[in-house]
C-alpha cells in the first residue's frame, strides 16, 4: 500500500507563488499533480518520471515547475505567477503495478 502525503496549499494573491510537496511512502517511477474544481473533471497539471522527464498541461507551461527528490520519494510543484483560474484542489498522484494512488488533496486559492 502506497501513501501520498501532500502539503503546501493555501491562499495567495494573483501573481504570487506557492510550492506543493508530496511525500510517497515508497519509491515510485511516475508521480504527478492533478487539480479539480467543483463540477469539473480532475485534470493533469504536471508529471515527472524518476529519470526527470516532465510533462505539463499547456495552461501552466512557463509558470509551474515539477521536480522530485528521488532519495526522499518526494515530488514538488513550484507554482509561480498564479492566476485565479489556478484555484482548485490539487492532488498528488502515482501508480504502481497498475494501481492508482492519490493524496488527500490540498486547496490552492488564488484571490485578492
Amino acid at each position: 500500500q502506497v501513501q501520498l502525503l501532500e502539503s503546501g496549499g493555501g491562499l495567495v494573491q494573483p501573481g504570487g507563488s506557492l510550492r506543493l510537496s508530496c511525500a510517497a511512502s515508497g519509491s515510485m517511477y511516475y508521480m504527478a499533480w492533478y487539480r479539480q474544481t467543483p463540477g469539473k473533471q480532475r485534470e493533469l497539471v504536471a508529471g515527472i518520471t524518476s529519470a526527470g522527464r516532465t510533462n505539463y498541461v499547456d495552461s501552466v507551461k512557463g509558470r509551474f515547475t515539477i521536480s522530485r527528490d528521488n532519495a526522499n520519494n518526494t515530488v514538488y510543484l513550484q507554482m509561480n505567477s498564479l492566476k485565479p483560474e489556478d484555484t482548485a484542489v490539487y492532488y498528488c498522484y502515482s501508480i504502481r503495478l497498475g494501481i492508482n494512488y492519490w493524496g488527500q488533496g490540498t486547496q490552492v486559492t488564488v484571490s485578492s
